[in-house]
């Protein structure tokens, strides 16, 4: 009567009835697993009805023998995976854990979470999952997922504290210890979710430093005068070319200071190229032209960087 019309105590009694249909026996926890579709969402039937029912306490409060033990677990694989198809943006991580233990499950659900990422998945859900292929050690899945998440992803020029950012650098540092070819694939798809210029940036830097040591690239240090990184500097001396002008269009006065932190930052980046001292020089020189009327700003840029 409340599937649709959700109260305060729904999950409270959803966890009652698990509980005691656990107390009646094993039978009963069946019976609600495979009549999950009239009594719960999809999330409850995932994270509490088939969680609680694999339990090691129920399984040993059941009392059951392996085969037993066996079916009851089949029967909450089988929940997950519809679940996961049902809703797959709440449900597919947990159908996923659910899933571990059996090759077969567990490849459903993971074709569920590839379908549903062309089918409207936000990049956020496909992050978390791809963490957790990561963590599991399934490298190349984890690689797969966060492309498919920079697909959907756009970080605007001035969102530099965008929630996806730390996303996008987990998923940069994945590509560089799996290889080269995963990282000249990665560039592109940068390029064309992040237009944040120090977000590009910081980037370029974790791509040139040298790997961690654990990662299996170790002491390779990637050059940005070479491909693929000269495109994703080139992308992000742009970026910040572009940005400049979109702050200096508004600015006022008192965010005078934080726009010549802004001109230092990208400096360092302008430094990358082989040519950047001059790039850089031939920059400032048209923003002294198209701004001339910005006198006090002129000045704290002169004083600045010559």
């Amino acid at each position: 009567m409340t599937l649709t019309t959700m109260t305060w105590r729904r999950r409270e009694m959803v966890r009652w009835l698990v509980s005691c249909a656990t107390e009646i026996g094993v039978q009963a926890l069946m019976n609600i697993m495979q009549n999950w579709c009239s009594l719960f969402t999809p999330i409850e039937a995932t994270t509490i009805v088939a969680v609680t029912g694999t339990t090691h306490a129920t399984l040993l409060r059941l009392n059951l023998d392996f085969a037993q033990r066996e079916e009851i677990c089949s029967c909450a694989r089988t929940v997950a995976v519809q679940c996961a198809r049902r809703d797959p943006q709440n449900c597919a991580l947990s159908a996923l854990t659910l899933c571990e233990k059996n090759h077969a499950a567990f490849e459903a659900a993971y074709q569920i979470v590839l379908e549903s990422a062309n089918a409207g998945m936000g990049h956020s859900h496909l992050f978390t999952v791809a963490r957790y292929m990561e963590h599991r050690g399934l490298l190349l899945r984890a690689y797969k997922l966060a492309t498919l998440a920079l697909s959907h992803l756009n970080i605007a020029f001035n969102q530099d504290t965008h929630p996806a950012v730390n996303d996008v650098l987990w998923a940069c540092s994945l590509s560089q210890s799996l290889g080269k070819s995963e990282l000249a694939a990665l560039v592109p798809l940068v390029i064309q979710s992040v237009q944040c210029a120090p977000v590009l940036s910081d980037i370029l830097r974790r791509w040139t430093l040298p790997s961690l040591p654990s990662r299996r690239s170790a002491g390779k240090i990637l050059s940005t005068d070479k491909a693929p990184l000269c495109q994703l500097l080139d992308a992000a001396i742009a970026a910040y070319i572009s940005t400049t002008h979109s702050r200096l269009t508004h600015i006022s006065p008192r965010h005078y200071t934080d726009f010549i932190d802004f001109l230092c930052k990208a400096h360092e980046t302008f430094l990358l190229a082989p040519n950047g001292h001059l790039q850089f020089s031939q920059f400032l020189e048209n923003l002294k032209q198209t701004y001339k009327g910005k006198k006090k700003l002129l000045l704290l840029v002169r004083e600045r960087f010559g």
